[in-house]
């Protein structure tokens, strides 16, 4: 900004917007001062690099507001977790697989794990056959994103929204 560009000739755009063309730095900020604006450098890893002509409490306070929002119009994505069982009902089935079409539809991903308890270790395969009905009631909607891998006595995938 004004005396700190330390280039010897920048490409000027003036107050109104109009390109001034390639220019001495001291012409530019004598110009700037004419107009009582102050000269700042936009693009300075250009050759030459650009300054314009304008209020720079001014343009600091929009790019301010462009970044708050653009901050305002991202969405935080959450994991949100359903826990199931070897043996769940088809009843209990249904109204898990309600609430994960709920968290999909806003955006959020989908940890399903998959517990088991006493003898139930000993018919792992049942729990890979409800995780992989569950990839399938899914297919179009969601996403497989960590693939089901035991941990301990508990089978964990991750799903995420397409």
């Amino acid at each position: 900004m004004n005396e700190d560009i330390g280039v010897p000739q920048v490409l000027l755009i003036d107050h109104e917007g109009e390109k001034r063309g390639v220019v001495k730095t001291e012409d530019a900020l004598k110009i700037a001062v004419e107009v009582g604006l102050d000269l700042v450098e936009v693009s300075p890893n250009t050759q030459p690099p650009v300054c314009k002509i304008l209020d720079y409490g001014k343009y600091k306070y929009q790019q301010q507001k462009k970044k708050a929002e653009a901050k305002k119009k991202q969405k935080v994505v959450e994991i949100k977790e359903i826990k199931m069982r070897p043996n769940i009902d088809d009843h209990d089935y249904g109204v898990k697989l309600k609430a994960m079409k709920r968290f999909f539809e806003e955006g959020d991903k989908v940890k399903v794990t998959l517990r088991f308890r006493g003898r139930e270790m000993a018919h792992q395969n049942r729990g890979s056959d409800l995780l992989r009905r569950v990839q399938d009631d899914f297919e179009e909607i969601a996403k497989v994103e960590q693939f089901p891998k035991m941990e301990g006595r508990q089978i964990i995938m991750v799903m995420a929204p397409r």
